[in-house]
């Protein structure tokens, strides 16, 4: 147990900041998995879906909740899926 006050803080900050990336990682995975299903679907809204994907992906790579490298990846890999449906 800590037992400064400014360890105690920190557990504070750390409890609020886990709550907030595993909100914002969980909304970037469903996100994901919604633009890989219309995908695979072949929808009409498949394009516009996959637009608001890759702009969930970018947030939580803004806000250093995930690496610039890790998004990168995951923007490329849904970019690769679609441009296969298409063409």
């Amino acid at each position: 147990m800590a037992n400064k006050k400014a360890a105690k803080k920190d557990i504070l900050t750390n409890k609020r900041n886990k709550l907030r990336n595993t909100h914002f990682k969980s909304l970037m995975k469903t996100c994901i998995k919604n633009a890989e299903s219309a995908i695979e679907n072949n929808t009409k809204e498949t394009p516009s879906i996959v637009k608001i994907a890759l702009k969930q992906i970018d947030k939580t790579a803004s806000k250093g909740i995930i690496h610039k490298n890790s998004a990168a990846r995951k923007k490329s890999s849904l970019a690769k899926k679609l441009n296969k449906v298409k063409g």
